[in-house]
């Protein structure tokens, strides 16, 4: 009788990575934990300085500069939220297509994850946020402003709870980031964009047919496209699009595929020497200039009296946990794919909690959401600063109770004992791995014998039988 034929394994969710993505993700969530503890430094001093010194922090924030003949006759926080966030918005761009191309949305199967956990993770938050202002009768508009995530914040949470998370989860957390910002990109263009001038808008567009023609047909040098991408910037903000939508654009044009005898691609290469800029000065002086809240009298706890604030707080804490979460585990009830048997579903909950810190994006949103009222725009941004810090607490403890279990798997996917460079979980697949392993155990068990028969020698002594 014929053996039945044998079943193909079923796909394992937060699975082991391949080393070169092990090694992208790391040195990406590096740069990203150093940009976290920046942003984390540059909210504090706005909170300090808008509530010690407010009347210099409002006019520092409003002064005006730029030529107002090109329509560029901008205040100081606007030019940090259109300006400095379009180079936050191409790295996001950047990114993106990396993922897409060579990372985890690269395969369909394994995209199915973070496309769907982000999904939810935004779909949810806005839900709870709407079904919040019905019943409190409040305003709808700013139903967006609790459905992004801030990776740059979420890591510098687990930088400070010193969680050292298996590189599966971290790469989940970046990539759930990643697609978060598409989404996040979508929203701004097709739900705050009220009036276009469609003169600017073909100019922006023919500015960037002509970035695109320029990267393929292999031109190089920055002096070509750093004037090309502020005259691109420039349009799109004239045409009534976000002005950040010109930074994705070209971000997502960028070739970021390796080809033979290339160590980097050309996108790699650009977001190596532009996320520096974008971690170390754009984003921490958004959030100088976004971040500063006038907390006074009862402006926290009124936090949870207003419908609206109230909804962006739950959307954050609540609505992102049940979202990521809900996501996660849709997606093993539905396909054949199962959790790590390494981790266990609370551990996928403190994650979806992390992923309710909302701060830079959540930021832009709520001034776009409340255009012109600005106690509102005051008080959804309060809303935004608690309800991150809520999420960043229970987040940091759900994963401190089982920091233990994170640190050890994590030092054994570091695990080198042969100093190759290249951790010994991912040699093991290595056919000679075995046999180096042995003669590295027999190069120290010789070299133990040798310097006990010295240690021998030097005392007079006969070496010990054992």
């Amino acid at each position: 009788m014929a053996a039945p034929p044998s079943q193909p394994p079923r796909p394992t969710l937060f699975g082991r990575l391949s080393l070169p993505e092990r090694n992208f993700v790391a040195d990406a969530l590096r740069a990203e934990t150093v940009g976290g503890v920046l942003l984390l430094v540059a909210a504090v001093a706005a909170l300090i300085w808008a509530n010690t010194f407010g009347s210099s922090y409002a006019a520092v924030s409003s002064f005006h500069f730029g030529p107002e003949a090109l329509g560029l006759h901008l205040s100081v926080a606007h030019w940090a939220a259109d300006g400095l966030l379009a180079v936050f918005f191409f790295v996001a761009g950047v990114e993106l297509k990396r993922e897409m191309v060579a990372g985890e949305l690269r395969d369909p199967k394994a995209a199915v994850l973070p496309v769907a956990a982000a999904l939810c993770g935004m779909a949810v938050p806005a839900v709870v946020y709407t079904l919040t202002v019905v019943v409190g009768g409040g305003s709808r508009a700013g139903w967006a402003v609790p459905t992004a995530t801030d990776i740059a914040f979420a890591l510098a949470v687990l930088a400070v709870i010193g969680a050292s998370l298996p590189s599966a989860l971290r790469a989940f957390l970046l990539t759930l980031a990643v697609v978060d910002d598409l989404f996040a990109i979508l929203i701004i263009a097709i739900f705050f964009t009220d009036t276009l001038d469609f003169l600017a808008l073909g100019g922006a567009v023919v500015g960037l047919a002509v970035f695109y023609v320029l990267l393929r047909a292999g031109v190089r040098g920055w002096y070509v496209y750093l004037p090309l991408a502020l005259v691109i910037w420039g349009l799109m903000y004239n045409s009534g699009v976000h002005a950040t939508i010109a930074g994705v654009a070209m971000g997502l044009m960028l070739r970021c595929s390796r080809r033979e005898g290339e160590s980097q691609s050309p996108g790699e290469r650009v977001e190596h020497l532009v996320r520096p800029l974008s971690a170390g000065i754009a984003v921490p002086l958004f959030a100088l200039f976004s971040a500063g809240v006038t907390l006074k009298g009862d402006a926290v706890a009124g936090v949870f009296t207003r419908p609206e604030t109230l909804g962006v707080v739950l959307g954050l804490v609540v609505g992102k946990a049940v979202g990521v979460f809900g996501g996660t585990w849709l997606v093993t009830r539905f396909t054949k794919a199962r959790l790590n048997e390494d981790l266990a579903w609370a551990d996928v909950f403190a994650l979806a909690a992390l992923a309710g810190i909302g701060f830079t994006v959540s930021l832009l949103i709520g001034e776009l959401a409340f255009t012109g009222d600005e106690d509102m725009i005051n008080e959804v941004k309060a809303a935004v600063l608690l309800g991150s810090l809520i999420a960043a607490v229970l987040s940091g403890v759900l994963l401190k109770l089982r920091v233990r279990r994170y640190r050890a798997l994590y030092e054994a996917e570091e695990l080198d004992e042969d100093r190759s460079g290249v951790p010994d979980v991912y040699e093991q697949d290595d056919p000679d791995y075995h046999l180096r392993m042995a003669a590295l155990y027999e190069g120290k068990a010789a070299e133990h014998r040798r310097l006990a028969e010295q240690a021998g020698g030097a005392s007079g002594k006969p070496d010990s039988p054992a």
